[in-house]
């Protein structure tokens, strides 16, 4: 999926008024990228919490990839199906949980992290929630977390504020804008977007991955600073 001149157009638009559009249209200033910053040096990685061998959130995610990629970063896609993640067990260590350490240390090499995940039972799915419980502070704190959500039926409104929360949790920085597709089936047809509007929203997270990849983090949070990790449980 190439970068076409609707994008580099946006883009050049988001440059010249500094501020984003996030999900309920409320504007939230864009960071000003200073001469020393180089979207070279940035390494985008989206975490696909979807196992499924025609995975709708694997289509997407390697939209918002690819879209990144079109600004000038390096990425890669952490393809769960592709790692032996036992369910989290807090007596066992890391090292000795198959992939575990090697799934955070990719996770830790990073700039900004992005989460997809199709919404399963009003939540995201199974697969991810044990991914991130082999995360920690050192993986997340002060980085850069883009949101994707996927469902077959109605928006996957749920499913992106639990993210939010974990990410809150970890006092990761999460972008004002999010992705979400709903009705997939439909959206997505031959692994290709039927709408280009949400095409367009979707690919402008990977934008928006990139811009915000070196914006100062917020203070720690209060849900952050209560939080031992599961590694303390």
């Amino acid at each position: 999926m190439g970068v076409g001149s609707g994008d580099r157009d946006e883009a050049t638009a988001a440059g010249r008024d500094r501020t984003a559009t996030g999900f309920f249209g409320r504007l939230f200033p864009l960071p000003v990228v200073g001469a020393s910053m180089s979207d070279s040096d940035v390494h985008v990685a989206a975490l696909c919490g979807s196992l499924r061998a025609e995975s709708h959130t694997r289509t997407a995610l390697e939209a918002v990839l690819d879209a990144a990629a079109g600004a000038g970063t390096t990425t890669e896609l952490l393809d769960l199906r592709t790692y032996e993640l036992p369910i989290f067990d807090a007596d066992r260590d890391r090292e000795d949980a198959g992939d575990a350490e090697l799934l955070a240390e990719r996770v830790r090499a990073a700039d900004t992290i992005i989460l997809g995940s199709p919404m399963y039972h009003g939540s995201y799915a199974s697969p991810l929630k044990t991914a991130l419980d082999y995360c920690g502070f050192d993986e997340f704190a002060d980085t850069t977390v883009g949101l994707l959500a996927v469902s077959g039926g109605a928006f996957p409104v749920t499913a992106l504020e639990h993210m939010r929360s974990v990410c809150r949790a970890l006092n990761a920085w999460v972008i004002p804008h999010e992705a979400a597709v709903p009705n997939a089936s439909a959206a997505l047809e031959d692994g290709e977007f039927v709408d280009p509007a949400l095409e367009k929203r979707v690919r402008t997270l990977g934008r928006r991955a990139v811009q915000y990849a070196r914006i100062e983090p917020d203070p720690d949070s209060f849900e952050s600073d209560q939080n031992v990790g599961a590694q303390g449980k």
